[in-house]
């Protein structure tokens, strides 16, 4: 991959690179749209990913360029930079302004892009990008920053810069990942810790529905509101910072508060999805690799019928998991409203899975869905 991109730079810049990086995309085995209600979750980092190419000019000026998206675009260096409509460069470009007001990155440089994480799939691709980019920055201009810092500042970008009030979780993944191992993240102090993730028998199936969301233009933005509107009201009867610090018992004598019941079925779901990490990351040291899917299943119930996410798409991928023997757990990934979604698959059925689902999605959705296993790999790096 490295040599064919080396090959797109020279002919695009007609100059050979100079340093180049990869970071990759990741899917959250478990603990979904609790991020930024400061709760547990379990995501892991993928093989998938996308790729940066970078060199020194003397025009003073940022080109990117992306192997994957038309539209190129050249940018002077200045202080600070303004998000200029939804084209894919103002990932990078976020990046660029929040490393301008600690550092000032003097000198031009040429950029060149490429993923191989489907696009809208909820693998983190914006994540992936920006991660990519504060790391090759940081490294390139020797800058000093760790990955804790790059990962705020990335999350920064997403929030501010794009406009999306997404959590931390899929910064920190792309940026901490291991290769066949999860992380187990407290979303509201940061602390994580690192479990294997031995699947044994079983491969991780990675199913894009097919149908791409944009998440600022979802209904992403209106369920973290929902469950603001939530965390304000209890806080009128109990002293908490945010929802996942409810216990199942203390939501039980305080439920009666939320008088809005769309708004219940949201905090609902934010505390027994919380709850479902934990035991998740007890099935998984244990091995309890049927435990753990049985966790995935009901993840996948809640997301649909409580916190109203997820959409016939995946719906139709989950059912037909349910009654294909050779699977023990699924669920929807990210944030849904199309995306993806993951099954714990038996190892050697992956071509009958993929045959099987296919005739059942296109009867059920209209057009086929697209089937691939990742391996669980590293966070970013130098390549």
């Amino acid at each position: 991959m490295k040599d064919q991109l080396v090959d797109k730079f020279l002919e695009k810049y007609n100059q050979q690179p100079t340093a180049s990086y990869f970071a990759p995309g990741r899917v959250n085995l478990i603990g979904e749209h609790i991020d930024y209600n400061g709760g547990l979750v379990m995501p892991c980092a993928i093989t998938a990913g996308t790729w940066l190419l970078l060199a020194p000019n003397n025009d003073n000026v940022i080109r990117f360029s992306s192997v994957n998206f038309e539209g190129d675009k050249t940018i002077e260096i200045q202080k600070s930079y303004t998000k200029n409509g939804n084209d894919w460069y103002n990932y990078p470009l976020g990046v660029f302004h929040e490393l301008q007001q600690f550092d000032w990155l003097s000198g031009g440089l040429d950029l060149l892009y490429f993923g191989n994480i489907p696009i809208g799939s909820g693998l983190s691709s914006s994540a992936s990008i920006e991660i990519l980019t504060a790391y090759a920055l940081n490294d390139y201009y020797n800058l000093g920053h760790d990955k804790l810092e790059l990962v705020k500042l990335s999350k920064r970008v997403e929030n501010i810069f794009i406009g999306l009030n997404s959590g931390i979780m899929d910064q920190f993944s792309v940026a901490f990942g291991e290769a066949n191992k999860a992380i187990v993240l407290n979303c509201d102090s940061l602390k994580y810790k690192i479990v294997d993730c031995d699947l044994g028998d079983y491969v991780l199936a990675i199913i894009n529905t097919n149908k791409a969301r944009k998440l600022e233009e979802s209904k992403y933005n209106e369920r973290y509101e929902e469950c603001q509107t939530a965390l304000k009201t209890l806080q009128t009867a109990i002293n908490i910072n945010n929802l996942c610090e409810l216990t199942a018992e203390k939501f039980a004598l305080h439920s009666h508060l939320i008088t809005d019941e769309t708004v219940l079925k949201r905090t609902t779901h934010v505390v027994k999805e919380n709850d479902r990490v934990h035991l998740a990351a007890k099935a998984l040291n244990a091995g309890q690799l049927e435990e753990f899917g049985r966790l995935m299943y009901a993840s996948h119930q809640s997301l649909r019928e409580l916190y109203e996410v997820s959409g016939k798409e995946l719906d139709a991928v989950v059912d037909f998991c349910k009654d294909y023997e050779h699977v023990i757990g699924a669920r929807m990934t990210g944030a849904g409203f199309g995306g993806c979604a993951i099954a714990l698959l038996k190892k050697g059925q992956e071509e009958d899975f993929a045959k099987k689902l296919t005739d059942y999605y296109v009867d059920k959705v209209g057009y086929p869905a697209a089937i691939y296993v990742h391996q669980i790999g590293n966070g970013v790096g130098r390549i």
